[in-house]
C-alpha cells in the first residue's frame, strides 16, 4: 500500500505511524471505527450534508461531479477520495482546498494517539481524520468516497441523519479477497455478493440512486440548459438489459430491509463503440421523481472528463443531487458543473512536461475489465500501451478489451508494490525498469501513448511530469 510521502518532516513523521499499521488478519467490521469516532467526539454526527458513493468503477468521478455541480452552486464542500495519487493531502479535501501540512500533521496525531491502543488500519485513521477535520472547518456540503464495498467500509459509520443521498456507481468484480469471502446469510453469486456488499452503504430514509433499478420508460418535455434545443447525440434512456440479472433484486432487497428509497436516472447511455463525440453534442438527463415530485428531462453539455461512461457518472451524480432534499442545486449549476469538473488519472492527457515532453500521452488508472472496456470505448485510434498492473489484479483486464488497438506493449513494475512481469501480459510484452526508460522506448510514429493498470502507477506518471494534484 501506498502510504505516502512528505516533504515536511512532522507529516512524514505521522505518515511513518500510517505505514505501521495492519489490519489484523480476517478482521471485518465497524467495531473498531465507531470505537476510534467515540473518542474523538463523534465528529461523523456534525456534518453538512453528506453524499455517499460506492461502486467499483466511476465512483471517484461521481465525487468529481458531485463537487463541481455543489461548488457551481457557491457551495463550500468537504471531499474524502482514495488512493492519493501523489500526496497523501489529496485525501481530505477541506471547503474546497486540499488540507495543508501543518494541519494536516496534528490531524493525523491526534487521531493515531487517539486510537492507539485499538489496532485501527490505515483507511480507518483517514475517515477518522478526514470526519474529524470536516466537523471543525465550515462548509455546506461533503462528498465521500467508499475506499473498498461498502457494508464494511470505514466510511459506512456514517448515519441517517447527515446523509443527504447514497449512490452506486457502476459494478464489476473487483477485490475478490475481501468482498467475496465466504460468509453465511450472503449472496452466493459473485456479482449478487458485489451488489449486496456495495448496497450496504443504504440507510432509512436516505435515497438509493444506482443504474441498476429499472423505472418505467418516460418521454417528457425537454428543457435546454442552458438556450434552444441542439441535436441530442447521447441520451439517457431506459434500458436494462446489458446488466447482469442478479444485480438488482440484490440491490433491490437490500434497500427494501434498510428502508431506503430506490431511484435511479431513467436508463443508461446509447452510443456507437468507437464514436468520437463532436465538440457542440449535448446529454439528455430525464428523471420522474425530481423536486416536487415533477416529470421533466433536461438537455445538458457533455461532461468535460473523456469516456463514455462519464456521461453515466454524471447522470449518476444529477440524480443524488436531484433525488435528495437537504441542499438545493440548480440545473444550470449541474450544468456547469459537468462542464468543470476535473479528476485526475481517469483518460487524463498529460501536458508536455518531464517525462511525456511533447509526445500525445494519455493516463489511466483502470485496472479491471469495467475499465479495459471503458478504454475500448473511449480510444478510437491504435496506441503504445506502457502498463503496471499490482500482482493481485488480472493481467488479461485491459489487454483483452482492447485487443489489436495495442502497436507495442511495454511493462514496468509499480513503484513500492508488488506487480505483474512482463511475461504475465504475452510474448509481445516488453519489460521496461520504469517510466522513464519505457517512454524512452515508445515509437514515436504519431500514435499516442496510454499509460495505464493502476492508479499507483498513475500517481508516478504525473509526479514525473510535475504534474501534482491541487
Amino acid at each position: 500500500m501506498d502510504f505516502g510521502r512528505s516533504d515536511d518532516p512532522r507529516v512524514q513523521s505521522q505518515l511513518d505511524r500510517l505505514g505501521s499499521l495492519s489490519v489484523p488478519q480476517g478482521r471485518l467490521g465497524l467495531e473498531t471505527i465507531r470505537a476510534l469516532m467515540e473518542r474523538l467526539g463523534n465528529p461523523h454526527r456534525k456534518l453538512p450534508p453528506v453524499f455517499h458513493v460506492a461502486g467499483t468503477n466511476g465512483k471517484g468521478s461521481t465525487c468529481a461531479f458531485l463537487r463541481a455541480m455543489l461548488e457551481a452552486e457557491g457551495y463550500r464542500v468537504h471531499v474524502t477520495t482514495s488512493p492519493h495519487l501523489v500526496r497523501y493531502n489529496e485525501r481530505i479535501r477541506l471547503a474546497g482546498r486540499l488540507i495543508e501540512d501543518g494541519p494536516l500533521a496534528d490531524l493525523l496525531e491526534e487521531v493515531l494517539d487517539a486510537g492507539e491502543d485499538l489496532g485501527p488500519s490505515f483507511f480507518e485513521v483517514t475517515i477518522a481524520a478526514a470526519f474529524l477535520a470536516f466537523s471543525r472547518t465550515p462548509a455546506d456540503a461533503c462528498v465521500v468516497e467508499v475506499g473498498l464495498g461498502g457494508r464494511f467500509d470505514a466510511t459506512n459509520v456514517l448515519e441517517p441523519e447527515v446523509l443527504a443521498a447514497c449512490g452506486i456507481a457502476a459494478l464489476g468484480i473487483d477485490h475478490e479477497r475481501f468482498l467475496l469471502a465466504p460468509e453465511e446469510g450472503v449472496p452466493e453469486e459473485p456479482m449478487a455478493r458485489i451488489a449486496f456488499e456495495k448496497a450496504g452503504i443504504a440507510k432509512k430514509g436516505v435515497p438509493l440512486v444506482t443504474f441498476y433499478y429499472p423505472e418505467p420508460v418516460l418521454d417528457p418535455p425537454l428543457i435546454e440548459v442552458p438556450g434552444k434545443p441542439p441535436k441530442i447525440d447521447y441520451e439517457l434512456m431506459d434500458s436494462s438489459e446489458d446488466y447482469d440479472p442478479v444485480v438488482n433484486p440484490a440491490i433491490e432487497d437490500v434497500a427494501e430491509k434498510a428502508g431506503a428509497p430506490l431511484f435511479r436516472p431513467v436508463g443508461e447511455i446509447n452510443w456507437h463503440i468507437g464514436q468520437v463525440p463532436r465538440s457542440n453534442s449535448k446529454m439528455r438527463y430525464a428523471d420522474q421523481q425530481g423536486y416536487m415530485g415533477r416529470q421533466k428531462s433536461y438537455v445538458l453539455p457533455l461532461p468535460s472528463l473523456p469516456g463514455h461512461h462519464q456521461i453515466e457518472n454524471a447522470g449518476l451524480a444529477i440524480a443524488m443531487l436531484r433525488h435528495q432534499q437537504k441542499i438545493d442545486v440548480s440545473m444550470e449549476a449541474i450544468a456547469e458543473g459537468i462542464k468543470s469538473a476535473r479528476w485526475p488519472a481517469r483518460m487524463q492527457q498529460l501536458s508536455p512536461g518531464p517525462l511525456t515532453e511533447n509526445r500525445q500521452v494519455w493516463l489511466d488508472g483502470g485496472h479491471n475489465v469495467s475499465a479495459g472496456i471503458a478504454l475500448l470505448q473511449t480510444i478510437t485510434s491504435p496506441v503504445h500501451l506502457i502498463l503496471g498492473m499490482l500482482d493481485n489484479k488480472d493481467p488479461r483486464a485491459l489487454i483483452e478489451p482492447l485487443g489489436d488497438r495495442i502497436r507495442t506493449l511495454q511493462v514496468v513494475p509499480v513503484p513500492d508494490h508488488d506487480s505483474h512481469p512482463a511475461s504475465s501480459f504475452g510474448p509481445e510484452a516488453v519489460a521496461r525498469a520504469d517510466l522513464e526508460e519505457a517512454m524512452l522506448n515508445a515509437p514515436d510514429d504519431g500514435y499516442p501513448v496510454l499509460i495505464a493498470g493502476s492508479l499507483y502507477l498513475a500517481g508516478e506518471a504525473l509526479r514525473l511530469n510535475d504534474e501534482i494534484p491541487d
